[in-house]
């Protein structure tokens, strides 16, 4: 593991990621269309904005979107 790839705070090193995969209810497929997904990804950057977190990936199927966040723990 690259000591570069890890983040440092006051007391601590930590490498933290998180993949979240997130439904459609009833498995429509939303994500045909791009209003939609422009959207996502304008509310994941207000989100990057206001916590510690960076979105390093964003996957859009047709009835589900997959995230993997790297963030600070608390």
């Amino acid at each position: 593991m690259d000591e570069e790839e890890l983040s440092r705070s006051a007391h601590k090193v930590f490498k933290i990621k998180y993949h979240f995969v997130f439904c459609i209810k009833y498995r429509k497929d939303l994500f045909l269309d791009s209003q939609y997904i422009e959207t996502i990804k304008e509310i994941c950057t207000g989100f990057e904005k206001r916590y510690h977190m960076k979105f390093e990936t964003m996957g859009f199927d047709e009835d589900h979107v997959h995230f993997m966040l790297q963030s600070v723990p608390k």
